[in-house]
């Protein structure tokens, strides 16, 4: 199962991809829909650049909320560079949700979409609301703070552990939702448990009602962690999916703080047992948790890796 697909909504709005030399008049109106700026290569009749021109020409560019970009802005071999994007900032002034790096598989593994300090993007879009960011390749979130930012994820098969412990200091005092894909350390991944401890303190991020810390070999440490963080008072939704959770992860969240305020708490793709599945749902169910246990897996050992277990997105 691959968990890289292009998205069909963003912001709450329909994805639209915006047509090849399409008659402006036949558009939908600019903020009705989130606009996905995207070419197959075969369909490349016209470069990047002169697509995001016609794209500003024919779009009214003050009331668009929403832009997604994939392909050739973003694919294997390199990333959309800011300028662009940061020169339009005084026309752009409706923009709330930006979406980099809009993807699937087949255009692109997941470890190699390239990108870069999102930074100055965040300083030109004061106004943005969601950022969402596949791939890690290059990427940094160097910024002490945004006051807009109310969701926030990146997709990654290996997040940069420096990117990963920016996120997690930065002032975001309107963040609802964190979702981390951490990712393996042979992809670029690998930040830890010290890197993550402000995010876990909830520190900066005073809104914060959901966190997703998701994707990682160090899943069992992750929820050692969270079995004690002071952040989780203040959910009501976790995610600890995708990763190498096994029981041990699992018994320390049930000898830890208590989890029985949270509405959902997804522990999908894992490699727990029958026998703690059964712990959990008999702990938390009755207290009206949606627990999502599904897509248990085996450990695959072999003679290279004793341990077996896999996480959902790394290549």
């Amino acid at each position: 199962m691959s968990y890289v697909h292009h998205v069909e909504q963003f912001y709450g709005l329909p994805a639209f991809n915006f047509p090849s030399y399409a008659d402006a008049a036949d558009l939908p109106p600019a903020d009705a829909v989130a606009w996905r700026l995207h070419r197959e290569p075969y369909d490349a009749e016209e470069s990047a650049e002169a697509c995001w021109k016609r794209f500003t020409e024919s779009v009214d560019l003050a009331k668009v909320r929403a832009i997604i970009f994939g392909q050739p802005w973003y694919d294997g071999d390199g990333g959309l560079t800011d300028e662009p994007l940061i020169e339009l900032s005084d026309r752009l002034t409706g923009l709330e949700a930006l979406f980099l790096g809009d993807l699937e598989d087949e255009q692109a593994m997941i470890s190699t979409i390239c990108h870069c300090d999102v930074a100055p993007i965040l300083q030109a879009y004061p106004g943005l609301r969601e950022l969402a960011v596949r791939g890690g390749e290059g990427l940094d979130f160097p910024v002490s703070g945004h006051d807009q930012l109310r969701v926030l994820r990146v997709e990654s098969g290996g997040l940069p552990p420096v990117a990963a412990e920016h996120i997690a200091a930065a002032r975001l005092p309107s963040l609802e939702r964190l979702e981390l894909w951490l990712g393996d350390e042979n992809y670029g991944g690998g930040a830890t448990i010290e890197q993550l401890a402000p995010l876990l303190t909830g520190e900066g991020k005073p809104a914060l009602r959901h966190l997703g810390l998701q994707n990682s070999f160090i899943q069992d440490e992750l929820a050692a962690a969270v079995a004690s963080a002071p952040v989780v008072p203040q959910l009501t939704s976790l995610s600890l999916s995708m990763g190498t959770l096994s029981d041990e992860g699992a018994a320390a969240l049930l000898q830890g703080q208590p989890l029985t305020h949270l509405q959902d708490l997804d522990l999908s793709f894992h490699f727990m047992s029958d026998e703690m599945m059964l712990r959990l749902w008999t702990a938390l169910e009755p207290a009206g948790v949606r627990v999502d246990l599904t897509m248990k897996h085996e450990r695959e050992a072999d003679e290279w890796d004793e341990d077996g277990r896999y996480i959902a997105a790394s290549e």
